[in-house]
Parts: C-alpha cells; structure tokens; sequence
C-alpha cells in the first residue's frame, strides 16, 4: 500500500489547486494528479507504455483546461452561470472536497500502482487495457476539438459532426473507455479484497462522475436548444453516452447528481 499512499499524497499536492480556484479541485486538479501519478509511476519503475498513458492524459486534459481557463473569455462567462464559484464555502467543505477528490483520483490510477507494487510485470490484459484507454484517449481528444472547431463556426448551434453524429457525449464516452482500460490493465495483478475495493471504487466512480456530467449537460442543452426541432430530433434519435446502446437520455435519473 505504500505506492498507493505516494500516489495519494501527489493527488493531494495537485488537487490543492483548488484552493485557489473551487472547479479546479475536479479540473486542473484532476488533470495534473494523473500526470503526476503516470510521473512517479515511472520512476518507481511501473510499466513505462501504461505510465506514460496517464502522463499523457493528464497533461492533455490539465493542459487543455489551462488554456481554456486562460484564453477562452466565452467560457468563462459560461461557467460563471452554470458552475459553483464556491465563495463563502466553509474551509470544512473544501478540505472535504479536497480529500475526496484526491482519494478519487489515487483509486482511478490504482490498477498500474498495484501491478507495480506487487510485481506483476506485463500481461495480456494489461496491454488490451493499454490499446482501450489509448482508443479512449484518442476519442476523447479528438472530440474536444470537434467541438471547439464546430462552435468557432457556429457558437450558436448544438454539435453534431464528427463523432457528435455518433454519441451526444463522445468526450464521456471516451474518458470512460480510457479508466475502462486502466481497470482492465489490472485485472491479473489485484491481490486481496481491499485492493480490489480500491480499483472499484475508483472505476466505478468516474462511471458514475460521468453520467452525472452527462446529465447536466443535457439539462444545459434541453433549456438552450430545447425549442430546436432539428434538437429534438437529434436527441431522439442519438445515444447520449455509449455509441449504438439506444440510452437517449439520463435526465430523469436524478440520483446522477456528480
């Protein structure tokens, strides 16, 4: 457990960003803390491919938020309406946000820890897990810039080129296949209940994270596009999160509250 722990306290020093700024506890945070994590795994000698996969992960996303935050003025009006600038939170619950955030984080890149902590080397399954989460990164990246390309054209108007065709969320989509993969990649190499409630609860966590992402964004969409028919026949007839599964909408799950 002692490299899960390393991997806590990295997750900690990058979500401490939060501090500064409420969203960048589950943003900029994020992004850097799987960076981070890939960083020591390498240096602690983990799977070097598999490594520098959260290294590249992290870096694109803390990277693409950065530059978001930085130069997008369009966004950040955005945000200020639909996102909690969390001004006047008590310190109690952002340390608890902080924590949580953290262990998140440390779970989600568990799987690699423990393979490497119990020396368990390569595996079939952890290079199936390599080539889903590099599918899934590559999905992912490639979305964003579908969609910053689509609303330079037209900030308007919903997207649905590319892989918007195909899913509502293919960003989701694709950040659910790259944990997937880490999840996968460490199947062979979990020793005892606790590191499999470990894995689990980080998987299954950003699974969860997602939905709720995915949930309000529609709600988002419903309120702006919502009198749109050529929206509403897409939203009909479009998957919201995984391509070809006939799951149209999650607004009514109200328990997806991430």
């Amino acid at each position: 457990m002692k490299l899960f722990l390393y991997a806590l306290v990295i997750a900690l020093v990058f979500s401490s960003l939060g501090f500064k700024k409420y969203v960048w506890f589950i943003s900029l945070g994020y992004g850097f803390s799987v960076a981070g994590i890939g960083v020591m795994l390498l240096i602690m000698g983990a799977n070097v491919p598999a490594s520098l996969l959260f290294v590249a992960y992290g870096l694109r996303l803390g990277g693409y938020l950065a530059y978001r935050e930085i130069k997008s003025s369009t966004y950040k009006t955005k945000m200020k309406s639909e996102i909690k600038s969390g001004d006047g939170m008590k310190a109690g619950a952002k340390i608890g946000i902080w924590l949580s955030s953290a262990l998140m984080y440390a779970c989600q890149t568990a799987p690699l820890t423990f393979r490497t902590a119990n020396q368990k080397g390569s595996s079939v399954m952890l290079i199936i897990g390599m080539i889903i989460g590099a599918v899934g990164l590559i999905i992912e990246t490639t979305a964003d810039l579908q969609k910053n390309k689509a609303k330079k054209q037209n900030p308007a108007r919903f997207v649905d080129t590319g892989l918007y065709k195909i899913v509502r969320c293919p960003n989701y989509f694709g950040e659910m296949l790259f944990w997937t993969g880490a999840f996968v990649g460490g199947i062979t190499a979990y020793s005892g209940v606790l590191q499999w409630v470990i894995v689990l609860l980080g998987y299954l966590g950003i699974i969860y994270v997602m939905f709720g992402g995915a949930r309000r964004l529609e709600m988002r969409q419903n309120c702006t596009y919502g009198e749109d028919p050529e929206y509403q026949n897409y939203v009909k007839t479009t998957p919201i999160m995984i391509p070809f599964v006939p799951l149209y909408s999650v607004e009514k799950y109200t328990w997806l509250v991430a």
